[in-house]
């Protein structure tokens, strides 16, 4: 419910993506995200210039803006332009007077672990922006009250802040025994991790409400699913999937053992519009303002040339927490070299639906 708003905090174990610009740095494989950046443009456009709310402009010319989940760019540059963008042509058709256009004050917000060097100087040399890095999780609180215009971010979300922990517990019946991903498990493995992005986003919430002013907007762009579409008809959870029978198999031939496989778990879960819509209206500090369920476009390459896309992009992702768990039993290269060969044997290019959750939200008076 809205009204005082209290400190929510939870632990969140930081997982970077591979940093640098390497072969499988997150800089050269994130042209998924890249997509959805680009399709969003308009509707940011619009979303800036009918809802942000001006009249805190009569006390400072600064817009403070936060891109949170920032990771290494170039993808972060492309959606903090677009929001710069938006706000100056909405500000333009405002005031007559271009010399009293605001001025942009970006922070580019990660995990602590977080390859900020590389961010840093890959930043664009003719940007219209300052720019400030803010490590921490966006899972509790990061700036001053009442500090922060518009919240920016994009394919972050669906990370969570932990596996479930009734999923790791053998005791549970949720434990996900045999599996590395949840869309294939039972309806108490789904639920575990439902229940914790609901979680997780709430928290998310709690911390945003105090540092947004009134009338200030969060921009949430995130990889997601219809609300009729199965959580085993999800394009990423398919990958995820095949990736576990990869990793179950180096068990079965003696590379690591079946029970370091069956305690290793992906933290990443896709949301439903439904679901993202109840936890926003239960948290109560936001209107949701808009909520979009937008197709990602297929490319035309052949099967091998998406089957290595795919595993590229998600070792850039997860080689980070691969490495944590396994340590050196487990020869990455041979890793998703196996699992290159098997998303290229597999129906996942054909039946793998992949969408985005766009939603916009607005800070209630208190």
């Amino acid at each position: 419910m809205a009204g005082a708003v209290q400190s929510v905090v939870i632990l969140s174990k930081a997982l970077p993506m591979n940093g640098g610009h390497g072969l499988y740095s997150y800089a050269n494989n994130s042209t998924y995200q890249n997509k959805a950046i680009v399709a969003v443009k308009d509707l940011i456009t619009e979303a800036i210039a009918e809802k942000l709310d001006t009249s805190f402009l009569s006390s400072s010319n600064t817009i403070c803006i936060t891109e949170m989940g920032c990771s290494v760019g170039p993808n972060t540059f492309v959606a903090v332009q677009n929001i710069v963008e938006a706000v100056l042509n909405k500000y333009q058709n405002l005031v007559h007077d271009h010399s009293r256009l605001p001025e942009f004050l970006v922070f580019l917000n990660d995990h602590a672990l977080n390859d900020f060097n590389t961010l840093f100087t890959s930043l664009p040399p003719d940007r219209n922006y300052y720019v400030a890095g803010v490590p921490g999780s966006f899972h509790g609180r990061l700036f001053p009250a009442d500090s922060l215009h518009i919240v920016h971010t994009s394919y972050a979300l669906q990370w969570l802040s932990q596996v479930p922990e009734e999923v790791e517990d053998v005791s549970s019946p949720a434990w996900n025994k045999g599996r590395v991903y949840y869309s294939s498990a039972g309806d108490q493995t789904v639920k575990a991790y439902e229940d914790q992005f609901a979680k997780d986003l709430d928290c998310f919430l709690h911390a945003r409400a105090q540092e947004v002013v009134c009338g200030g907007l969060i921009i949430l762009l995130v990889p997601g699913r219809l609300d009729t579409t199965p959580h085993d008809r999800v394009f990423s959870n398919i990958s995820y999937d095949i990736l576990g029978s990869c990793l179950m198999d180096m068990a079965k031939m003696g590379i690591t053992s079946q029970e370091k496989v069956d305690s290793f778990n992906i933290p990443i879960y896709f949301s439903s519009p439904r679901e993202l819509e109840a936890t926003v209206e239960k948290n109560g500090y936001f209107s949701l303002e808009r909520l979009e369920c937008l197709p990602l476009e297929k490319t035309q390459n052949t099967i091998q040339q998406k089957a290595r896309a795919v595993s590229y992009h998600i070792r850039a992702g997860l080689e980070f927490l691969l490495k944590g768990h396994f340590g050196n039993e487990i020869i990455m290269d041979e890793l998703f070299d196996s699992f290159n060969k098997n998303l290229e044997k597999s129906q996942v290019f054909q039946l793998g639906q992949t969408y985005s959750l766009f939603a916009l939200l607005k800070r209630k008076a208190t």
